[in-house]
């Protein structure tokens, strides 16, 4: 049995657990801590620690992160502080650790844990995940083979960023019923469906744990889809599998210039279009609790 700790950066908590990466199983309760307020660099890198040592953890960590990642650099910066922008983010979490640390993008940590362990299971071919919460992200997988940083919550649909259209987030800010979020997604899917032609879509993110709500209307014209079964489980699991595919790997050398994509910039069409940005107020750092 090999053991690696998982860490899952996200918006509003960063959480943690050791997984037996032969089965997907969590060996331990979750711990979760509050993302600190404006995710700076510094501040999450201390809760990384902080979850580091409360799992008395010594060997590989895997973490995963809500933005583009590309041999432990990072290279945008949608919802966390620019900062993070262009940051050697392997080498900061492993210094501050002391553990040897492998960074993945959140939503590719979620797709391999699903494809492997979840909905995906035994689905040979083109398996797509899609994460529908504060935006859209997406893990690209063919017969269990991760590509990384497909980002396609940013395709344009028309005159229409994606993620800013039919995100979660989305259909809360626009008061939308599940059927007119439906009709969204379905739009959105349907793209994809003509791009990609996946054998499978997994829908995971915040909606997976209201299936029942809006499965039945969505419409597809040859792919399947089901939702996440991993839930809240799947960074976690993922990026712990990422990691022991990467111990004792030589990392790369890091290019002299790393040109850093600015996503809110790239998802601005030179016509003049800009999206539609909101965000939530932060709350205060609460104390570490743990979770189920």
């Amino acid at each position: 049995m090999t053991v690696i700790l998982g860490i899952d950066i996200g918006g509003s908590g960063i959480k943690g657990a050791p997984v037996d990466t032969s089965t997907g199983q969590l060996t331990a309760e979750r711990w979760r801590i509050p993302t600190p307020e404006g995710a700076k660099p510094a501040d999450v890198t201390g809760v990384v620690k902080e979850l580091v040592e409360h799992f008395q953890h010594s060997g590989p960590v895997g973490i995963t992160f809500p933005g583009i990642v590309q041999h432990g650099v990072t290279l945008s910066a949608a919802n966390v502080d620019q900062g993070w922008i262009g940051l050697d983010a392997d080498r900061l979490f492993t210094e501050a650790t002391g553990c040897d640390v492998h960074l993945i993008n959140d939503a590719d940590a979620a797709g391999l844990a699903e494809a492997k362990f979840g909905a995906g299971a035994g689905v040979p071919g083109v398996v797509m995940l899609l994460t529908f919460g504060t935006g859209i992200g997406s893990a690209l997988i063919n017969n269990g083979v991760l590509v990384p940083n497909t980002e396609l919550g940013h395709l344009w649909l028309r005159d229409r960023h994606a993620e800013s259209w039919a995100s979660d987030r989305a259909r809360e800010n626009d008061d939308l019923n599940w059927k007119q979020w439906s009709k969204r997604a379905s739009t959105y899917l349907q793209h994809l469906e003509l791009l990609f032609s996946p054998d499978l879509f997994i829908i995971g993110g915040g909606i997976s744990k209201k299936a029942d709500r809006w499965r039945d209307l969505i419409t597809l014209e040859r792919s399947r889809l089901i939702p996440a079964a991993l839930l809240n489980d799947a960074g976690i699991v993922g990026a712990a599998m990422y990691a022991e595919t990467e111990t004792g790997k030589e990392k790369p050398a890091r290019p002299a210039t790393i040109k850093a994509q600015h996503v809110e910039q790239s998802a601005t069409r030179k016509t003049g279009t800009k999206t539609k940005t909101t965000s939530k107020p932060s709350t205060a750092r609460k104390p570490a609790k743990k979770t189920k």
